[in-house]
């Protein structure tokens, strides 16, 4: 436990990932000794959210920083929570009106909703639409009053900037790109023409939930916005204060660089986003294809921290999310529950069960779950009156045409199934158009023998870790797709299949009910002990205490930067001076700002740093001033110093100090006529790939470092690992040098004072 005045000095953590260590430890050493009261249903967690809680300071297991404690009057400890500002499109609640003035609200309990109940460091606020269209002044007043009392602030959004902002670039636009669906097809001009109306919807919706965040910030506040409906809110909210901690969080996939470059709003998304201080993703591979897409298409940085832009690090990590694991274990003891599994025990007396609970969505791949079904009643049929499958499909967006007819779709392969293998007493499919209640899908989950999620692109799949849940007595065996980001967390224990093979998830269905008892059972426990585990109160509390850490760390990085050239001093200083030596960098000192968006025509010839026209006036006064050398130093080769810098009366430094000379003057190389050069033919051959330059052996790329003789170091030669791989000399070694190749004596006093 960390120390105070009592017991001693606390143990600090050295790293990042030993300090998240410790908080996760320290969160279930507090529920251990301060069991929260049980909650029966989502209702009771509803109220738990509505009400705010009083949190002592012997119930804190979050981080501990300066921004949780303070002293009280009385020279104690008091606790203040740091306030959470949560903005997502949808609010937890759903919202009719009863009157011009009242309405009723009733909670949602989602993933996200259930996640944050269970994080009681922090002060939770929720920002984001109420899902209904209030018009008048009188009706958003007592809207926000009644969501007040739920911790709910409302953003107001008319109809048409729905339509435009949800319907169509959210839902038209980026969830199909996300899910790998592709781009609709531009048929005609008024179809462009629209989708730029609708990008222009989606920037200023976004920019209406960063006004209402930005009226109720505070500062220390966290803002953590979630999922595509708000790519370009953290660029809105760090315009309005660029000290404010955002981080981002996506619940979908993302796409390879190469299908998210198709989207003709992709750079501006991808900036938007990197404005946030960190940003997370489900699995690694959501979090590598945003890095790489970052660097193919903006051209940036991408390390393994995250993606650098100018010196401004974005964090990028994966925070996988969980479920509320506890909500479901104490579920199956509720007297209702038990009724509910005795009863679907004795109508399926006799049959394996099989289950899938789907969304009825393109992404699901419901039709090809229920073709493998087929399948393996085809190929095995000892099986067909011992075994049924229950299909969960719950309608959404039933007024897409896409979707009602992939309603028909799976309604007309569930009737040819259940009419080829039926009976009059039993059919091999029940296939239900609605959800299910808490406690029904509890009980359904408990019964059931093999669950399928043939999901062809899912971000997470939360239902694969409900089912893990619910399955403490019967283990069922989980058929997981790997197209699912569940896959990366459950596979050790799943069976994972490719969707789209047909046959292979035939054959995982024969392989998964007849597996033997010991294998289901150390399939089960390895996955229930991950999901018990990973809940979803750790990931938002890792999330935000890793939000709160990277902070921290830009402040330290901050810090560690050199402070600016004094400018004031330096003028004086060079005024009073007789004789003066200016070593002035070349890339990104002298030079015109390169854009790599945009460019047309010859690419390779504009990315050559050319010297910005704003300097070369004053750049000829400073190299007339006899009292004055000028050196330039740059990593690049000597055309290009040529071309720049030739009419000027200077010294130039090219590929790092290799090559030296006076614009008045022949090059030189700077290489000593003894240096043992016998390792670069081993270089040569480690790096095929690399090009050659016409000037000297010694001026190509170096990708990784190679040890250089003693022989070498005697002579204080280093070998630089830069992005150029180019040789540098150390100062005292450039000014031996120069001496040996009989530089101008005046030239050389200069250097040395």
């Amino acid at each position: 436990m960390p120390g105070n005045k009592y017991n001693g000095t606390p143990v600090t953590p050295r790293t990042r990932l030993e300090r998240l260590l410790l908080n996760r430890e320290l969160r279930k050493f507090n529920r251990f000794f301060n069991p929260s009261d049980e909650l029966d249903d989502g209702l009771k967690e509803a109220e738990l959210f509505a009400n705010d809680s009083v949190l002592n300071k012997d119930e804190n297991c979050g981080p501990f920083n300066e921004e949780t404690f303070s002293e009280g009057v009385d020279g104690s400890e008091r606790l203040h929570k740091q306030r959470l500002l949560v903005v997502a499109n949808r609010l937890p609640v759903s919202a009719v009106r009863k009157g011009e003035d009242s309405w009723q609200l009733e909670m949602s309990v989602g993933g996200l909703v259930s996640a944050l109940l269970g994080v009681k460091e922090f002060d939770a606020r929720w920002i984001g639409w109420a899902g209904v269209n209030v018009p008048d002044e009188i009706g958003q007043k007592a809207l926000t009053t009644a969501l007040a009392e739920k911790r709910c602030i409302p953003v107001f959004l008319d109809e048409d900037i729905v339509h435009q902002y949800y319907n169509g670039y959210c839902n038209n636009m980026l969830w199909p790109l996300f899910h790998y669906l592709g781009l609709p097809q531009e048929d005609r001009l008024a179809t462009t023409r629209s989708f730029q109306s609708q990008f222009d919807a989606y920037k200023k919706a976004n920019q209406m939930f960063a006004d209402v965040v930005n009226k109720h910030y505070k500062e220390g506040d966290v803002v953590w916005c979630h999922d595509y409906h708000l790519m370009f809110l953290p660029k809105c909210l760090k315009e309005y204060n660029s000290k404010m901690k955002v981080g981002w969080f996506l619940h979908t996939p993302f796409p390879s660089s190469e299908i998210h470059r198709m989207l003709p709003s992709r750079s501006e998304l991808l900036r938007s986003v990197l404005a946030a201080d960190l940003v997370g993703f489900h699995t690694y591979d959501y979090a590598r294809h945003f890095v790489s897409a970052c660097t193919r298409i903006l051209g940036l940085e991408g390390t393994p921290e995250g993606v650098e832009d100018q010196g401004k690090l974005t964090r990028v990590a994966a925070f996988p999310i969980g479920i509320d694991s506890e909500r479901f274990i104490r579920a199956l003891e509720l007297p209702q529950v038990q009724d509910h599994i005795k009863e679907l025990k004795e109508r399926f007396a006799g049959r394996k069960v099989m289950l899938g609970v789907d969304r009825l969505d393109m992404i699901k791949g419901i039709p090809q779950k229920i073709l493998a079904f087929e399948e393996f009643l085809e190929e095995n049929p000892e099986w067909r009156d011992k075994v049924v499958l229950l299909q969960i499909a719950v309608p959404t967006r039933t007024d897409v045409p896409e979707y009602q007819k992939l309603t028909s779709q799976v309604h007309e392969i569930v009737g040819r199934i259940n009419g080829r293998f039926g009976t009059l007493t039993a059919v091999p499919i029940h296939h239900l158009d609605r959800s299910l209640d808490f406690h029904a899908l509890c009980a359904l989950y408990a019964v059931t023998d093999v669950a399928l999620v043939t999901s062809l692109r899912d971000g997470m799949n939360l239902v694969s870790y409900e089912f893990v849940a619910c399955q403490a007595s019967k283990k069922g065996v989980l058929i997981l797709s790997e197209f699912a980001g569940a896959a990366q967390s459950l596979g050790a224990g799943a069976i994972l299949v490719n969707p789209w093979n047909i046959s292979e998830v035939a054959s995982s269905i024969g392989y998964a009910l007849n597996m033997p008892a010991d294998e289901r059972e150390k399939r089960h426990n390895h996955n229930f002990r991950h999901v018990t585990t990973h809940t979803s109160q750790e990931w938002a509390a890792t999330f935000v205490s890793e939000l709160n850490d990277t902070i921290v760390e830009a402040q330290l990085r901050t810090r560690q930067v050199l402070p600016l050239l004094p400018v004031n001093d330096a003028v004086e200083r060079y005024t009073q001076s007789s004789n003066r030596l200016l070593i002035l960098g070349f890339n990104a000192t002298l030079t015109e700002p390169v854009h790599t968006l945009g460019r047309r025509g010859s690419q390779i010839r504009e990315m050559e740093p050319r010297l910005h026209p704003q300097l070369k006036e004053p750049l000829k006064k400073l190299c007339k001033d006899q009292m004055t050398t000028v050196v330039v130093l740059s990593g690049s080769d000597r055309t290009i110093l040529d071309e720049n810098f030739g009419e000027y009366n200077m010294w130039l430094a090219a590929e790092n100090g290799m090559f030296l000379r006076r614009t008045t003057g022949k090059w030189m190389t700077t290489m000593p006529e003894n240096l043992n050069m016998d390792w670069v033919d081993s270089v040569k051959k480690e790096h095929l790939d690399l090009t050659l330059s016409s000037v000297k052996p010694l001026s190509y790329g170096i990708t990784s470092m190679q040890m250089l003789s003693s022989e070498d170091f005697k002579q204080g030669i280093c070998c630089s690992i830069s992005g150029q791989g180019l040789f540098q000399m150390q100062q005292s070694m450039l000014f031996k040098v120069a001496a040996q190749l009989r530089f101008e004596q005046s030239v050389l006093q200069r250097v040395q004072q």
